[in-house]
């Protein structure tokens, strides 16, 4: 193995050339293909940041929020797709979703005045934990937050619950 592989391995680098410390790369916008310094991008588009296509599914369409408001059979189906991808996809998600879902009862609970600030930083909250916690099942679920959001509507919001109910339902 040559040397310089066999330090990166032992966690032993050398030092970068121009006098920075050990580690450090050039800045963001000097990198290949690299991008703003800042890191910045479409805010959605986590994929990227992961490295490729790692992390990344083609799942099923998006869900519509109309279709989910005026039909329950629609809610229930997607509930229990999202569930059987999580556990094909994801580990260890009961905790994560069921701290979720007390976030998402305390918005829909919220005064009509700051409901919909709630629910932005529930969909924060929700791409926080994607992120974190590598639930890529759940990116559906973020993108319908964002429709409900936009939408500003308690029916949407209540629909929304019911769908976040059970999903941690179907995953018990």
């Amino acid at each position: 193995m040559p040397e310089e592989q066999q330090q990166r391995k032992e966690g032993n680098r050398p030092p970068r050339e121009g006098g920075r410390g050990p580690g450090s790369g050039p800045p963001r916008g000097d990198r290949p293909g690299g991008g703003p310094p800042h890191g910045g991008g479409d805010r959605g588009d986590r994929g990227d940041r992961r490295g490729g296509d790692r992390g990344r599914f083609e799942g099923p369409p998006e869900i519509e929020l109309d279709k989910l408001i005026t039909d329950s059979l629609y809610l229930d189906n997607h509930a229990h797709a999202i569930v059987s991808r999580m556990r094909d996809m994801d580990s260890g998600t009961k905790t994560q979703l069921r701290r979720l879902y007390g976030a998402v009862r305390r918005a829909v609970r919220a005064p009509e005045g700051e409901r919909q600030h709630e629910f932005v930083m529930l969909r924060a909250r929700l791409a926080y934990t994607i992120a974190r916690h590598g639930l890529r099942s759940l990116d559906q679920l973020e993108k319908l937050l964002l429709q409900v959001t936009r939408k500003n509507d308690i029916r949407g919001y209540e629909r929304f619950k019911d769908l976040f109910e059970a999903i941690v339902a179907y995953n018990e």
